[in-house]
């Protein structure tokens, strides 16, 4: 299927990627702040119900994001490198109020939003479930992720604003819409993912580390944290 070309299209893989990542990391931040209001608080706190099993459903929901936040972060990195930093965006911020000054801010944005989230999945990998429970609220990592919520909260909003000024609602209903071209079919998922690995091998990634970029660095970056943080993660379990 497919729209009027008029409207603003995204490809559908990065829909479903980007949509889960997104649902997924806002349910942990929402009940991200709902534990802090039950366990701590001493920033301040709002009426909510002190249900101590939030903690549990928080891990759940940042689970979730681990599991999907790796395929976005692939995707991102490659097919929509476009909308990430580029090579040239520095010098394009210099263009203080002009349409690219916009554009470049929007990929800066969503480059952060990428950053957050890793600094955001990680952090929480490096607590343990039972600090809060015991009223152990001086860990540094348990600060660290506390950061970590106000940061990405900022990045959320940023990224809706940055998305909201770029393109306007169309871009946004561009997002959740779920008319799809042919070429973006899910019957082709499988045979894409087939010819991906097929192609992948020790000269391809020689190649791809030949020119390193500050994109290239930022992905790599991306990934060898969250390979850690599962690796953390199941050191945990072990011990």
């Amino acid at each position: 299927m497919s729209g009027k070309l008029s409207k603003p299209y995204q490809p559908l893989l990065l829909r479903v990627l980007h949509g889960l990542t997104g649902l997924f990391a806002i349910l942990a931040v929402i009940t991200a702040f709902w534990t802090y209001d039950v366990y701590d608080g001493r920033w301040g706190q709002i009426p909510l119900p002190k249900w101590t099993e939030i903690e549990g459903i928080h891990g759940t929901f940042g689970l979730w994001t681990l599991l999907i936040f790796p395929l976005f972060a692939i995707y991102a990195f490659h097919r929509g490198q476009s909308r990430l930093i580029q090579s040239d965006s520095l010098s394009k911020l210099t263009r203080f109020g002009q349409p690219i000054w916009w554009y470049t801010l929007h990929r800066l944005v969503n480059t952060l939003s990428i950053l957050a989230l890793t600094f955001a999945v990680y952090s929480g990998k490096m607590m343990n479930e039972k600090w809060l429970p015991q009223g152990e609220l001086n860990h540094s990592w348990y600060y660290a992720h506390l950061i970590s919520w106000l940061v990405l909260v900022s990045c959320i909003a940023l990224h809706l604003l940055m998305s909201i000024k770029v393109g306007g609602v169309p871009l946004i209903l561009s997002m959740i819409n779920w008319r799809f071209r042919s070429k973006d079919s899910p019957n082709l998922w499988r045979k894409n993912i087939a010819n991906w690995r097929s192609d992948f091998d020790i000269i391809m990634i020689k190649q791809w580390l030949s020119s390193l970029s500050l994109l290239k660095i930022i992905e790599i970056f991306v990934l060898i944290t969250i390979v850690l943080a599962w690796i953390i993660s199941l050191v945990k379990e072990v011990g």
